[in-house]
């Protein structure tokens, strides 16, 4: 299983950045590749995204959700990740968002991808989008 940790400062408050984030199903206008996200209920979520060019399709668990301050999950059928997103204050006005996810890759194609850094850099790119998005918004 591979790992990606990434951060970005957002200038908003905490419980700004926190609460922009967990407004899951707004996901794809920031984050590249994601196609869908429906909030089946409170804890769980289904996911539609196109990954190295294949469209994939999973459910995903929220494990731990503490307002204004991290949200974990899981994939409980599709493919394989889990992961964190934490909320940290720097001051009353800025934030750092820090997301921690592992992932497993399939077939030849995601992995030589995941080799040469793809995914890391969508996700760096994920959270600059999410930043001009949520600084927009404030």
């Amino acid at each position: 299983m591979s790992t990606i940790e990434e951060s970005v400062d957002v200038r908003v408050p905490v419980q700004l950045a926190y609460q922009q984030w967990s407004r899951f199903e707004e996901f794809p206008q920031f984050m590249e590749g994601v196609e869908e996200v429906k909030q089946l209920d409170e804890r769980r979520l289904h996911w539609r995204a196109e990954i190295a060019g294949k469209e994939k399709e999973w459910d995903a668990e929220i494990t731990q959700n503490i307002p204004g301050q991290r949200i974990a999950w899981r994939s409980v059928a599709g493919a394989e990740n889990s992961g964190e997103v934490n909320f940290s204050p720097l001051d009353e006005g800025t934030t750092r968002v820090s997301v921690r996810m592992n992932y497993e890759t399939e077939g030849v194609v995601e992995a030589v991808g995941d080799a040469a850094g793809v995914l890391k850099r969508r996700v760096e790119g994920d959270l600059e989008r999410f930043k001009k998005y949520v600084e927009a918004r404030a």
